[in-house]
């Protein structure tokens, strides 16, 4: 069905709030957005060969894919979840990455290894194993030589894609992030820190945002659809699904892939 209601009967009365149920695309225009891909590479490209598929025969006159974040870690294929998405995007603006926390943690990583950092502490093995680099997080002297063999197998273009990922993206009444935003403050104030890793505050939050915030970062067993927001991080390197969301004018509808 393409009509998704929320599954919560929260009453919210917010000044000015949008509804998941009222919220809209730009006219004109359709959007999709991915939940997390952790490396794992063959979900991601079938969900967006699948999505690609779905624009060449339905034809909408615009729309954009977008990612949100955490294309790294965890899984065995961050490196090629990299090249794919470096290639794609620089080719097509109308596909857009945001950065999760995994992605920027990665990049803090190979600018300043750290032996208990959370490259070496949540999936960053396998990361660097999907380079061809076994790591080594102690002693010092081994980490800062597996690093460097590390950083010696990146590709330049990996590395600008890493640094060029925005952490936010706002279409019609649609505001995309990896993490959530911080209740109560402006859109576009939204700190760094608190779009790629807030929790609590956000998810427990019951009032209406401007807009429907879209994100992921907190897996969910299904996609969660809430009056003021959306997660569709369904947790794809241990669940093995992948979740998205098409919405084009008020229309939204469900998409997955699966192992």
């Amino acid at each position: 069905m393409d009509r998704v209601r929320c599954i919560s009967s929260w009453s919210m009365a917010a000044e000015g709030g949008i509804h998941f149920d009222d919220a809209a695309a730009p006219e004109g225009m359709r959007l999709y957005a991915v939940g997390d891909i952790h490396g794992c590479y063959d979900l991601m490209v079938e969900m967006h060969r699948r999505i690609m598929a779905e624009i060449i025969e339905e034809r909408p006159p615009d729309w954009r894919i977008i990612y949100l974040g955490d294309y790294v870690d965890r899984g065995p294929a961050s490196r090629q979840v990299i090249e794919f998405l470096s290639r794609t995007t620089a080719s097509d603006p109308r596909v857009v990455a945001l950065g999760g926390n995994h992605d920027v943690g990665f990049l803090e990583f190979l600018m300043e290894p750290m032996p208990d950092g959370m490259f070496a502490n949540y999936g960053g093995t396998t990361t660097a194993r999907s380079y061809g680099v076994e790591m080594a997080f102690h002693p010092l002297e081994a980490l800062e030589r597996s690093a460097q063999a590390l950083r010696d197998m990146i590709p330049q273009a990996h590395m600008d894609f890493l640094r060029g990922l925005k952490l936010s993206a706002s279409f019609g009444d649609y505001f995309f992030c990896h993490a959530g935003i911080k209740p109560g403050v402006p859109l576009e104030a939204q700190s760094a820190e608190d779009l790629i890793w807030i929790r609590d505050l956000f998810l427990s939050h019951v009032q209406l945002h401007s807009k429907v915030i879209v994100h992921g970062h907190t897996p969910v067993p299904r996609p969660e659809i809430l009056p003021n927001r959306v997660n569709l991080d369904t947790g794809a390197f241990h669940s093995g699904r992948l979740s998205a969301m098409m919405f084009e004018g008020k229309r939204k509808r469900l998409l997955g892939v699966g192992r």
